[in-house]
């Protein structure tokens, strides 16, 4: 199983609020009911019940102890390093005509009047 799908399954399980469980993780709402799908595709039983207020399932209860403990044995996520901001300012290589049509109007183009 996906440990970034047990992290997410752990958070919503532990508030039981879907809206709160993605403002914990960070994420969009979508992308965490598309994550509790896939995970409950793999497993082949719904995890939570929805009608009302969020419930854990019994398969769901299960799989909670060990998602639990899958999260606990894997390594600690890595986190991007920090990019500075700034650096080199490039060339704007600009929209310039020939030197034979300057002066002349660009085809297909209305001259804005002024």
């Amino acid at each position: 199983m996906n440990i970034i799908l047990l992290r997410r399954f752990v958070a919503v399980a532990e508030e039981l609020h879907f809206p709160r469980a993605a403002d914990a993780l960070g994420i969009p709402l979508a992308s965490l009911y598309s994550s509790i799908e896939k995970l409950e595709a793999e497993v082949g039983h719904p995890l939570f019940t929805r009608q009302g207020e969020t419930q854990l399932t019994k398969v769901g209860v299960l799989l909670l102890d060990e998602a639990r403990a899958e999260i606990a044995a894997a390594p600690a996520p890595v986190e991007k390093p920090v990019v500075k901001a700034g650096g080199k300012a490039k060339a704007s290589k600009g929209k310039g005509r020939a030197p034979i049509v300057k002066g002349k109007p660009k085809p297909y183009k209305k001259r804005q009047g002024r």
